[in-house]
């Protein structure tokens, strides 16, 4: 599937490949896109080819298959820059399976020390998670696509004590910001997930939408047919409206209303 997916990336996007043993065979499937492929050797580490690979103007980087802890720190690290987007194969279950597979293996590599700050690592870099079954009877097929949104944590401290006239009110005030500073340290979801498309009875289902944050970076992503079909998709399956480039649109009206200027209609 992953050697089918390239099909679908733009001509215009150079492809860099990191692999522990060549298995995709890219260049000489796809002979006229621009791709760059490189495997570690007993010489030259597997992190060595990622550093060259930064500085090759790459577009998408495709780690075949993250198999080992070092494999996924080169998977975070390509996710994380210099690269649009990254495509990586994995054999997790489920998708809470995939973001504990990939901490762990963060925390094993020597990356992070600390569980939550290598699981908000991995959750900032998945987007969406294409799962594979093969079933009893030799089948393979799509079972389901699922959506990674990682939640967004707000202050919500208050300072009401300053109003309170009593020690009392002051003490009660305080233990409410004393709760939710441990209620948040110690309870804190990193991250929410669902199917955006699941597998049924011989055919494939619309679940839930996609967030408009990930609706958006697609869109921005794509050339102007692409991003008016999706835009239309998106208002035929689900029901909302949207337009490309909606977010700085928005943020440059903000901007000349700051300035005491009127927006001009266009």
């Amino acid at each position: 599937m992953l050697m089918a997916m390239i099909e679908n990336i733009y001509e215009t996007m150079n492809l860099r490949i990191t692999e522990t043993a060549f298995e995709l065979h890219l260049r000489k499937i796809y002979p006229t896109r621009n791709i760059l492929s490189m495997r570690e050797t007993e010489t030259v580490s597997g992190q060595e080819c990622l550093d060259v690979q930064k500085k090759t103007d790459g577009s998408v980087n495709i780690i075949g298959e993250v198999a080992t802890d070092p494999v996924a720190s080169w998977m975070i690290q390509s996710a994380q820059v210099a690269s649009k987007f990254t495509l990586f194969t994995h054999h997790a279950k489920t998708f809470p399976d995939l973001v504990t597979a990939l901490r762990n293996s963060m925390l094993r590599a020597g990356v992070f020390k600390d569980e939550r700050t290598a699981e908000e690592q991995v959750v900032q870099v998945l987007n969406f998670d294409i799962h594979l079954v093969k079933d009893f009877r030799g089948r393979r097929y799509i079972e389901r696509v699922t959506e990674c949104i990682p939640v967004k944590q707000k202050n919500e401290y208050t300072f009401d004590h300053r109003k309170e006239k009593t020690l009392e009110g002051k003490f009660d005030k305080f233990m409410d910001n004393a709760t939710y500073y441990f209620s948040k340290t110690t309870n804190r979801e990193l991250y929410h997930y669902q199917n955006i498309l699941e597998y049924h009875d011989g055919t494939y289902v619309l679940t839930n939408k996609i967030s408009d944050n990930n609706i958006r970076e697609m869109m921005n992503n794509m050339d102007d047919i692409d991003a008016e079909e999706f835009a239309k998709f998106v208002e035929r399956n689900w029901g909302a409206k949207v337009t490309r480039f909606a977010q700085d649109e928005q943020e440059d009206k903000t901007q000349i209303k700051k300035r005491g200027r009127k927006p001009v209609n266009q």
